[in-house]
């Protein structure tokens, strides 16, 4: 049944902007179409900037406004830079709302067809206010110009598994086979109706294998947003693509730009990372290698008896892993990377489809050491049935595996037991149990209902039921702000500790990722060094964000160039080799080619420092976002929890002591030495807030100055109100 539907005329985009927004309202079934005004282009840019804006601006400002309040949107955009098929990774979406986990903002960067499609269809951003009465499909016609709120009705039969119901809503859309390559599809699973945990899958349909593959929006439980609105899925129907649909200012200078790009990849990739043939599955060995792979909880940083790149998560046990050809899977149209790759065949082990064969996307980094290291599981084709159940019943692998990886420890120190878990036995290498808990979380109940609310929520639980040690579960806990990290281990950097802990929606790495260049090549030394990166790269890492680009050709493939430049700038003490100077230079220019707004890279920093720093506002607004929110890091993040992880550990710790702290080791028991230790180190965090805050602007509470808001050019009156009681 039609709910609501709106005609509309279809318009070129020019200069990479459709210079429309798209907003429905669920309770009202409202659809109506918004302008885009020069002021939103120039200082919010697009795709993350774009939501912010939107969101500013529609909810309510008398009230906090929490997940589940109809208020609370769900947006989506690209950006100007998002929908062209000669630039490598320009084909990405960013989806913005308040998370469940978290209670601020959150955002997510995902691959996939449908942000570009909704670009390309009239609109440079969708906004979803309201709530449904029941499961609604939004769909858009980017070719006839309508849009529509349908009803789902049970004759329809649609799945409520994510990857049945893309390929059945794909069909559906599509008229003929050769138009399934124009819908793209955003769904989730049942698991996101029950826990915090929800995440979305964008589509976008493979012609060589006839299956419509996903990318994932998942942090900070979005897809539980989703699926509180009932909403069953978003559909766009998208006009044909071709190298003119961006429409750039100076088309010529963008191809020739991204021609370049797109050659060097080809030519370096499989001498350096070899993305376009497995991917983020390059990336455990590594971990190992440098001890930063998670395992059990983060107790470890690698294999317990491997420590090289002979794991069972190596690179070449991963290139057989992984189907289809070198080059072959990009998740959007021309790009290079192409590191979206998929296993076929997996049969089923467990669950409602065991024994069906089934096709995997992925399983990425991420996934690999959630779901496999972090659980002391160490088998792949468990890995690539956790990451199938998570993808089809809409969870985030990377909440699923730092939230699971808690429960295992919890079990073995004694705070769970059978009883409580209803039977099952979770001990680190328990994956049929792990899975189960996944199973129970898509059916909404047992003890993996519970699991699924978060690592924040079952620590309050855990203490409140079963008496366990806050202070214990306070440090084992691998969570901050509410979300839980993603995998990367920081015991030994401190800069990548403010690099998680110092985010605006909590531990995820695309802020920044700082841990090669503070551990391996100890480049930035000083709180000073650390501050300025941190500074820096959350910056350049948002940039990507506001204008619907991939980072992973930035930086995971890098030009031979590189070696001529110094680590660090001997004058200011920067960092220097790491931002990839040429390939910074490239995103200038095609930025300035593609909007016809002729920039240089510090033009660049500005518009993310705007948003940044509008983002942060808005989690005060929303009452958080102050230092004492980035404060207090699980301890597991900052150094060693247990007597294991310390003599695991010895040699290095007993030599910090000695060189670092100036404290002889010598007669003093492991307790001691840990204490030692764990003063000096907290302590460090705080002196490097204390840095990044006077870097960034913000005074000592961690609250943007009214003079940094004049500066970066949003001091509206509502924004100055905000931000006024903690200056």
């Amino acid at each position: 049944m039609i709910l609501a539907e709106k005609k509309y005329k279809i318009q070129e985009v020019q200069n990479g902007y459709a210079n429309r927004t798209l907003y429905l309202n669920l309770s009202k079934n409202e659809i109506s179409i918004k302008p885009v005004s020069d002021e939103m282009k120039e200082k919010f840019i697009g795709g993350k900037g774009f939501d912010l804006w939107l969101m500013w601006n529609s909810l309510p400002k008398d009230r906090i406004i929490k997940w589940d309040d109809p208020e609370n949107e769900i947006c989506i955009s690209s950006g100007p830079l998002g929908g062209s098929i000669f630039y490598p990774g320009s084909g990405k979406s960013i989806v913005t709302s308040i998370s469940p986990l978290t209670g601020i903002i959150v955002d997510s960067n995902v691959g996939g067809y449908f942000g570009p499609y909704l670009k390309f269809s009239g609109f440079d951003a969708l906004e979803i206010q309201g709530k449904a009465k029941k499961d609604v499909i939004i769909y858009i016609d980017g070719i006839e110009g309508l849009i529509q709120i349908k009803e789902v009705e049970d004759s329809e039969g649609l799945s409520e598994y994510s990857h049945e119901l893309t390929q059945q809503l794909t069909e559906k859309y599509a008229k003929d086979d050769a138009e399934k390559q124009r819908v793209s599809v955003v769904s989730s699973g049942p698991a996101a109706k029950h826990s915090k945990w929800g995440m979305l899958n964008f589509s976008w349909f493979v012609r060589g294998r006839n299956w419509a593959s996903s990318k994932q929006a998942g942090r900070g439980g979005i897809g539980t947003v989703f699926k509180d609105k009932n909403l069953k899925a978003l559909v766009c129907l998208s006009p044909k693509i071709t190298i003119n649909s961006n429409n750039p200012a100076d088309l010529e200078e963008a191809r020739k730009i991204g021609k370049m790009y797109s050659q060097e990849i080809i030519k370096l990739d499989p001498i350096q990372n070899e993305m376009r043939r497995v991917g983020t599955g390059h990336l455990p060995e590594i971990m190992n290698m440098t001890d930063l792979l998670p395992t059990e909880n983060f107790r470890f940083g690698m294999h317990k008896e491997i420590s090289g790149k002979e794991i069972p998560y190596s690179r070449e046990i991963m290139r057989t892993i992984y189907s289809g050809k070198e080059g072959a899977d990009g998740c959007w149209i021309g790009c290079t990377v192409s590191c979206s790759h998929y296993s076929e065949g997996h049969k089923v082990l467990t669950g409602p489809f065991k024994g069906k064969k089934v096709i995997v996307d992925g399983p990425e980094y991420e996934t690999i050491a959630g779901c496999g290291s972090n659980w002391g599981v160490w088998d792949p084709k468990w890995v690539l049935e956790t990451n199938f159940y998570c993808d089809t019943y809409g969870l985030d692998t990377i909440s699923v595996g730092t939230g699971i990886a808690f429960v295992m420890e919890c079990y073995e120190a004694g705070i769970l037991n059978k009883e409580i878990t209803g039977g099952l036995e979770l001990n680190f290498g328990s994956i049929e149990s792990a899975l189960k808990l996944i199973h129970q979380m898509a059916r909404g109940e047992g003890f993996g209902k519970i699991v699924g609310q978060g690592i924040k929520y079952l620590k309050n639980y855990f203490i409140e039921k079963f008496g366990a040690n806050p202070q214990f579960l306070q440090d084992i806990g691998m969570e901050h702000k509410g979300l839980e990290f993603s995998e990367y281990v920081t015991k030994e950097s401190l800069a990548q500790q403010g690099g998680y802990g110092l985010t605006n929606k909590g531990p995820q790495h695309d802020e920044a990722w700082l841990i090669f260049d503070d551990v391996i090549r100890n480049s930035i030394p000083t709180f000073e060094d650390k501050a300025k990166a941190l500074r820096f790269f959350p910056y350049w890492r948002t940039w990507f964000s506001l204008n619907g680009l991939c980072k992973l050709p930035w930086n995971d493939i890098q030009p031979l160039s590189q070696r001529e430049y110094p680590i660090k700038d001997p004058k200011t003490g920067e960092l220097v080799r790491a931002k990839i100077p040429d390939h910074v230079k490239w995103y200038t220019e095609y930025f300035s080619a593609v909007t016809g707004r002729q920039s240089t890279t510090d033009d660049l920093l500005k518009m993310s420092e705007r948003v940044y720093n509008f983002q942060r506002i808005f989690n005060i607004r929303l009452g958080k976002g102050l230092r004492e929110h980035d404060s207090n890091l699980p301890y597991r993040a900052v150094g060693p929890v247990t007597m294991l992880e310390y003599e695991s550990r010895s040699e290095r710790y007993d030599d910090q002591l000695k060189k670092i702290i100036g404290i002889n080791p010598n007669g003093k028991d492991t307790t001691e030495k840990m204490k030692i230790l764990r003063e000096y180190r907290e302590e460090q965090y705080v002196k490097l807030q204390d840095a990044v805050y006077k870097e960034r602007g913000w005074n000592q509470n961690g609250c943007p100055t009214i003079e940094k808001v004049k500066e970066l050019g949003i001091d509206y009156e509502d924004v100055i109100n905000f931000i006024k009681p903690h200056q």
